[in-house]
């Protein structure tokens, strides 16, 4: 099957996921009670079913973008954009607001805010890293200096939020606890509006730079070597992942193996290397992997937060594989 009509498949096949995400058991005999005379009680459930569909879709969408976008510039098909320490530095803020508000004082600035402070401080710390390490001031592209400035500085961050864990009060650790992992069950709207509204023009900026990212993906010296101007792109892409990774793990946590995940499976199932196939491949399998495990669990099994687990550990999993199997380019 040609590499399009595979895309259309998977387009297909998330439609019909999130047909059956909303209107599972819609005509059993228990909505018809829910229902009655009235729409209001099942419009109600529909739009909370609505909200975390639209979380799990944009997550999904942001998180398999940005790891195609970072795997291309990095060069290497086993990294994460979780490697420049994303999940460490959003743990990291949680952690300082608890430790100098209290739960109180968190709780009382509200969620909009949280999710503007986080997305925030996660873009900006990572653009500035990008452009220290990256830019025309810093010397020659060095991109392993930068990842492993990451893995450092998240090791760092890692240090310093158990430290401040210990210090603050067990019960307003449990908040920190909370943030941990990815959690789909209470998004708030406001934040899923915001989110949507940094995720869909960084999408579509991403999908427009599908042909230079064919080039980049060639090599530094191949795309110079093709009148492009490579560090400049990389500097362009990198800001991209920043805010699709931030403001997908400010909207619901952070979902390290995801991205790597859906990025593996779809060079499998296209088997090719342009970006305007792949970009939205990867997107839509990511989608896909969480509305049909959020699905399964919460809805025929009735769990409520086994989905990032499970994601974690299969990713870890595909990581180790890659790893050993060496297919790093």
């Amino acid at each position: 099957m040609p590499a399009d009509r595979r895309l259309a498949a998977l387009a297909v096949t998330l439609l019909a996921l999130a047909g059956a995400f909303l209107m599972w058991q819609f005509a059993s005999p228990t909505w018809a009670l829910i229902r009655g005379d009235e729409a209001g009680p099942a419009a109600f459930i529909l739009s909370l079913r609505g909200v975390k569909l639209a979380a799990l879709v944009a997550v999904g969408l942001a998180i398999g973008t940005a790891t195609i976008l970072f795997q291309t510039v990095s060069e290497n098909r086993i990294l994460t954009p979780g490697i420049l320490g994303f999940d460490a530095l959003f743990i990291f803020v949680q952690t300082l607001l608890v430790f100098t508000m209290g739960g109180f004082g968190l709780a009382s600035i509200g969620a909009g805010a949280q999710f503007l402070i986080d997305t925030s401080v996660m873009v900006v710390a990572a653009c500035a890293l990008f452009s220290v390490l990256l830019g025309a001031k810093s010397g020659p592209r060095d991109l392993s200096r930068m990842l492993l400035t990451g893995v450092i500085i998240g090791v760092l961050l890692r240090s310093l939020s158990g430290l401040m864990g210990r210090m603050i009060d067990p019960s307003e650790f449990a908040i920190v606890q909370g943030k941990m992992f990815a959690t789909f069950g209470a998004v708030d709207r406001g934040n899923l509006i915001l989110a949507s509204l940094l995720i869909a023009p960084a999408l579509l900026a991403s999908l427009a730079l599908a042909r230079r990212l064919d080039v980049m993906g060639l090599g530094r010296q191949t795309a110079l070597g093709l009148g492009l101007d490579h560090d400049r792109w990389v500097l362009v892409v990198l800001a991209l992942v920043a805010v699709l990774t931030a403001s997908a793990t400010a909207l619901v946590g952070p979902v390290t193996f995801l991205g790597l995940l859906a990025a593996s499976l779809a060079r499998s199932l296209l088997g090719t290397h342009r970006h305007a196939l792949l970009i939205p491949a990867t997107a839509l399998i990511a989608a896909i992997i969480l509305v049909a495990g959020q699905f399964v669990f919460e809805r025929l099994l009735g769990q409520e937060s086994s989905l990032a687990v499970i994601i974690e550990f299969v990713g870890g999993l595909v990581f180790l594989a890659l790893v050993l199997k060496g297919k790093s380019a």
